[in-house]
């Protein structure tokens, strides 16, 4: 019998891996990666084995994915912002007995779902960077779910999300799934001035994202799962919020009432609104 032992929405923001480098921005990320550590410490000390990540920047066009490879291995550079990701080593065991289980639920369920084990099939770095501070060790397995669905509904990735929790529960795994995406997700316009790496695009963005957290703080998820849509569309949702609905799936949509612990403080970067925040389980 497997067990969803914690849930958490997180920030991958590749100012993270720019953070450790010397430089002008050296450090400037050090709350979210302590947020990341801290995540992955609980996780360890709840006998987590495997991390299940929804990484909003796997782009798929059609159907929902699993990368359930047995293993990740290679040197990433990201593609979108070379100039803060270079050269990343990454060395990760997999899990494809729980991949292919997730695959096969949410299929059985009306979602259809592949599961790939290709050496060629790259993680993205919505996995990449907070296994690089959760899982550095390679303590855990991991299996990363494609969370930017071009053209899903939100209702699709909540019904993906119940047949995730199905699936977990019939594995023999101790599972952690991680909303790898952000808040409001606007970018900075280009040629913006180098200090706004610490600034949100539009004041609008972090008014309604404070009013999220706020909603979340409170277990108001009645009320978010009814503004979720028209949040994605206004606030630039990262990969349509789906690994926002993924997650909310698989706690019970708008039946979920916990209050969410926050592990690192709301904070702009680059634009885009961030958080590292926990669930707690119904």
């Amino acid at each position: 019998m497997g067990k969803l032992s914690l849930a958490a929405k997180i920030t991958h923001v590749p100012s993270m891996y720019l953070s450790e480098l010397p430089g002008p921005h050296h450090g400037c990320r050090q709350a979210a990666i302590d947020g990341h550590k801290r995540i992955g410490e609980r996780c360890r000390e709840l006998g987590v084995d495997t991390i299940v990540v929804s990484d909003v920047h796997w782009l798929v066009n059609a159907g929902y994915h699993v990368n359930c490879n047995s293993r990740f291995k290679g040197v990433y550079t990201s593609n979108e912002l070379p100039h803060f990701i270079k050269n990343m080593a990454y060395d990760y065991p997999g899990n494809p007995e729980l991949g292919r289980l997730i695959a096969a639920r949410a299929t059985e369920q009306g979602v259809f779902t592949r599961a790939h084990e290709i050496d060629s099939l790259e993680l993205e770095y919505g996995t990449l960077v907070p296994m690089r501070y959760m899982n550095g060790d390679q303590h855990f397995k991991v299996v990363s779910i494609a969370g930017w669905c071009a053209w899903h509904q939100l209702d699709e990735s909540r019904r993906f999300g119940a047949a995730l929790k199905d699936a977990i529960e019939a594995s023999d795994a101790n599972v952690a799934f991680l909303a790898s995406g952000s808040l409001s997700h606007r970018f900075n316009d280009n040629g913006s001035p180098e200090e706004a790496i610490h600034m949100i695009s539009r004041e609008f963005f972090r008014q309604v994202d404070e009013r999220v957290v706020q909603l979340w703080k409170a277990g108001d998820f009645a009320t978010f799962c009814k503004m979720l849509p028209e949040y994605n569309a206004h606030c630039f949702g990262e990969g349509g919020m789906h690994d926002t609905a993924m997650l909310l799936g698989l706690l019970g949509w708008d039946k979920y009432d916990k209050p969410v612990e926050i592990v690192t403080d709301y904070f702009a970067s680059s634009g885009t609104g961030q958080i590292n925040a926990i669930f707690p389980l119904p």
